[in-house]
């Protein structure tokens, strides 16, 4: 796919026009194409914080210099990356890997990081990306396979989390122990930050490779940059053809007419603003052909990032996580297959890098709709919760972390929780309960810290029909961390479940133990759960841990409590249908009715 194209129709198509024309009465257009920081009043946004629309042009040189790494890493026979990292710093490059991979390269799952399965594709390369992110321990597992052939990226903006240092000491310690020297270890490592950030010293004390990003460059703007293009490029991604897709449509951007990232945002911004049937339409369900993909992951945490302040911000989840028909959910389907379809409001056709840039210019515009500055430096919500995970483990040193005692147990789930249940002591009651606390228009938001037994994917379809109501979720730390500024800053009426559990016996990879540190992977999980419960709470959001004795056993009394009641959907929908398109030479077509 070379074009780019975006159609919407319904009840969505009212608020999309209105916007549209304000925006262009405004000079919004214009003025950001231009880069103007006075779009968000005067001194609110730096000229530079805007150097992503450059991106398209500025990163073939980031590219270039790359090169001689790759080919030496090819030659030495590194083909196979570990990307450790979070949210915009691991999604973007997973994104690529999954679109932009040679012919054969296995690819991630839906939703997964992206490890190959040799077994399923016994003729395809043993390269790729791994990406860790705190979550499922099968990942690591893969990587700690093929160490002879591993160059690990460890990429974060600010600095090294605490996954982050405990992935660096076990990759240390593992490498140590295949035989490699301290200057051989070094080599193997390559950090992405920011020039200057205490990541940057770091590095460079380590020996570690470097390769450094614009400080100005919000995180979240960041998928054209190093963060996105370098992993995927040493993973054997086509990242050139990423940058080509994305100029195709940077030409457009500028435009008052035919312009689809400004129709884009004028949909997300102006629903989200005056929305529909008398209330905000703040909600989108992402569909995608095979399923969710980390592009629909990576716009998840690109809108709740850039919109979740001051009450207000945009929510997107996955058609799992349904109902879609909703007033105040409205549908956007990127690349269907057939045009005009009657599950979607809206319709996005554009390849990968044209999504990238789309996506981020839509949010700016929306942003600016919705009176909210997408680049400001968010609220200190998600590195509240690190340095309080931090703190825990620190108190608990060798010992135990202290969880507090269970509200009651049933069939081996421990239920700690501050809602009162109206279920006596069975977990029915207990997520009736919760269910109760969230508004008409809320949702309810899933965070899983159990390795590989359990995933809120299975969860949310039952959660949907029970509560009726759009169900988020996934795997902690990863998602609360790429999502949390819209949970926790956002517009509100979240119902929280954060599941738990101890390590799977006969896993040793669950509870990997960290080198250097008085814990294991298992309570590092621990702790970012509790730290995350307490975030909520303190913000005084309903939320719920489950924390399951045996993860086999509890997932399966859990799922099994879920589908005990579930509820009805109703939806209604209009016609009428406006669009921006364009071809794979940049040139924007129609816009109408």
């Amino acid at each position: 796919m070379s074009g780019f194209d975006v159609l919407t129709r319904g009840e969505v198509l009212d608020a999309a026009l209105q916007a549209r024309d304000y925006l262009v009465s405004c000079g919004v257009p214009g003025a950001l194409a231009a880069k103007d920081p006075r779009l968000w009043g005067r001194r609110a946004v730096d000229h530079s914080r805007l150097g992503w629309l450059d991106l398209p042009v500025a990163s073939r040189g980031l590219l270039n210099q790359i090169e001689p790494l790759v080919t030496e890493a090819r030659y030495t026979g590194l083909d196979h990356v570990v990307l450790i990292g979070v949210g915009a710093d691991a999604l973007p490059a997973q994104a690529i890997v999954e679109a932009h991979s040679p012919a054969g390269l296995p690819l991630a799952a839906a939703g997964r990081p992206a490890v190959p399965d040799p077994a399923a594709r016994p003729d395809a390369p043993s390269g790729g990306l791994t990406v860790l992110d705190g979550g499922d321990a099968a990942a690591l597992g893969y990587a700690l396979d093929r160490l002879d052939r591993t160059l690990v990226v460890l990429a974060s903006k600010p600095g090294v989390s605490i996954e982050g240092d405990a992935y660096r000491r076990i990759f240390m310690a593992a490498f140590r122990e295949h035989g490699l020297s301290e200057r051989e270890i070094a080599a193997r490592f390559l950090v992405i930050t920011d020039h200057g950030s205490p990541l940057h010293d770091f590095a460079r004390q380590c020996g570690y490779r470097i390769g450094l990003t614009d400080p100005y460059l919000p995180g979240h703007y960041g998928a054209l940059s190093a963060y996105g293009l370098v992993p995927a490029l040493l993973a054997g991604a086509d990242a050139y053809r990423v940058l080509d897709e994305a100029a195709t449509v940077a030409a457009s951007l500028g435009r008052d007419e035919d312009n689809p990232g400004l129709l884009l945002g004028a949909i997300l911004g102006g629903c989200a603003q005056r929305g529909v049937e008398g209330g905000p339409r703040d909600k989108v369900m992402l569909r995608e052909p095979g399923g969710p993909t980390a592009l629909s992951a990576w716009i998840a945490q690109l809108l709740a990032v850039a919109t979740g302040k001051r009450g207000r911000g945009i929510l997107a989840f996955d058609p799992s996580g349904g109902p879609g028909e909703r007033p105040d959910v409205h549908s956007i389907a990127i690349n269907p297959r057939a045009e005009g379809s009657s599950e979607t409001d809206t319709s996005l056709w554009a390849p990968l890098g044209a999504q990238f840039l789309l996506w981020e210019y839509a949010t700016a515009v929306a942003g600016w709709l919705m009176g909210v500055n997408p680049f400001e430096p968010g609220s200190l919500v998600v590195q509240e919760a690190e340095d309080d995970a931090a703190t825990m483990l620190q108190a608990a040193g060798s010992g135990p972390l202290l969880t507090g005692d269970p509200a009651f147990v049933d069939g081996g789930i421990e239920v700690h929780t501050d809602v009162p249940s109206l279920g006596g002591s069975r977990l029915e009651g207990v997520l009736d309960a919760l269910l109760a606390h969230m508004p008409m228009n809320g949702y309810v938001s899933v965070a899983t810290y159990v390795s590989g037994d359990i995933s809120g994917r299975y969860l949310a379809p039952a959660l949907a029909r029970r509560s009726g109501r759009p169900v988020l979720y996934g795997q902690g730390p990863a998602y609360p961390h790429a999502t949390g500024p819209v949970h926790k800053d956002g517009p509100g009426g979240g119902a929280f479940l954060i599941v738990t559990g101890d390590p799977a016996p006969g896993d040793p990879l669950a509870d990997h133990p960290v080198p250097g540190r008085s814990y294991g992977l298992a309570k590092l999980q621990l702790a970012r759960a509790l730290a995350e419960v307490r975030a909520l709470r303190q913000r005084g959001l309903p939320v719920v841990r489950l924390h399951l004795r045996d993860p086999v056993e509890g997932a399966a009394r859990l799922i099994e409590a879920v589908r005990a009641a579930p509820g009805a959907r109703t939806g209604v929908r209009a016609g009428g249908a406006a669009r921006a398109a364009g071809g794979g030479d940049g040139r924007a077509g129609r816009t109408g009715p």
